[in-house]
């Protein structure tokens, strides 16, 4: 518990520092940012100094305040004028994943365009009454790639890996394996806010597995947070950092307990407890919009009527989807993909837009 309240002193003072940074950025004159960088820098060497003078968690927080602070300051006068943009080798990459989805004969145009959306983040062809139909029903979050679609093509990964056993050599194949699938998906894809912390949640929860530490879900959240703000700090103002990191912890924090409220009949019996698994999906809604709803009121002004049948009738449809997808793709590209599987993800396709159409029009 003492090493979780540490990690959570770190974190959330650098991430409110980065944020004051940010602020600053956005509202001063850029002239002013090299003094409030000397600043900044004068504070976290004083700061340095304190904590190692009286060693407690309220120096700490202070110190890692000012550093992020120091960090957001020093990221934009590094990068003022300069565009963020990615290795040719990964642009290709990207280019040629996105091919292999247009080359496959999909049997109805807008499932090609709906698995190119949710395999690669390219939404650029789906019509306008698809985008319209996500939105109104309260899905947009399912056309935007994420830590969810990540976390699918994670689960897909550890499952297809789980017969190489428990063994020494069989965990660190495990580990490299999924840790460069998943890092290598993120940068094909964009390296969104979302996805990136995704990856670096599974690259921190394996690592403690492999080293045969139990993965405690708060330290994990809070280790990619510092991981993510260490590599980027501006990544702070993106709302897609910001909704992502609210979801993570009402997962974290407020699913356990609604789960746990419903009564347990034994580990087998729930999983074949049909009433238990739709109160885990419900717990699961409730538990990422009571923590991102006041972020999403604030800066769209709306907020999704129907999101509990949302999630419950959408997101198994989108997880199995989402597996009949990749391995379409990947068999297509091997050049053995089966007329029914690409039969069986149009079908899946045409179901999750036809759902959604329904609730669309309550």
């Amino acid at each position: 518990m003492t090493d979780q309240k540490d990690i959570v002193g770190i974190s959330l003072p650098l991430a409110a520092g980065a944020g004051a940074g940010a602020l600053l950025v956005a509202r001063c004159l850029p002239g002013l940012l090299y003094p409030a960088g000397a600043v900044a820098l004068s504070l976290v060497i004083a700061c340095g100094f304190f904590s190692l003078k009286y060693k407690n968690l309220l120096s700490v927080a202070l110190l890692f305040l000012c550093t992020g602070f120091f960090c957001m300051l020093t990221w934009q006068l590094g990068t003022a004028g300069t565009p963020t943009t990615q290795p040719g080798s990964i642009v290709r990459a990207g280019e040629r994943l996105r091919a292999a989805v247009e080359a496959i004969p999909w049997p109805s145009e807008s499932s090609g365009a709906l698995v190119k959306a949710l395999t690669t983040g390219d939404r650029s062809a789906l019509d306008k009454e698809t985008v319209r139909i996500f939105r109104s029903s309260g899905a947009a979050h399912l056309l935007a790639l994420s830590g969810m679609h990540l976390g699918i093509i994670y689960l897909m990964l550890t499952g297809l890996l789980r017969p190489l056993g428990h063994g020494r050599r069989a965990r660190v194949l495990r580990y490299g394996v999924v840790v460069c699938g998943c890092g290598a998906y993120a940068l094909l894809t964009g390296s969104g806010p979302s996805i990136v912390r995704a990856a670096l949640f599974i690259f921190l929860w394996e690592t403690a597995k492999l080293l045969g530490r139990r993965p405690d879900a708060m330290r994990v959240w809070c280790g990619g947070l510092i991981l993510q703000l260490a590599l980027n700090p501006s990544v702070i103002t993106q709302l897609g950092f910001q909704l992502s990191y609210l979801a993570m912890a009402g997962i974290f924090l407020l699913f356990p307990l609604l789960r746990d409220g419903y009564p347990s009949e034994g580990r087998v019996s729930d999983r074949l407890n049909l009433p238990r698994r739709i109160w885990d999906a419900l717990a699961l809604a409730i538990s990422c919009q009571f923590f991102t709803a006041p972020l999403s009121w604030l800066t769209f002004g709306t907020f999704p009527t129907y999101f509990l049948l949302t999630n419950l009738l959408a997101m198994p449809l989108t997880t199995v989807l989402m597996g009949c997808a990749v391995s379409t793709i990947l068999l297509s590209v091997l050049g053995c993909c089966p007329d029914v599987l690409i039969q069986a993800t149009d079908m899946l396709c045409q179901g999750l837009i036809q759902t959604l159409s329904i609730i669309a029009s309550l």
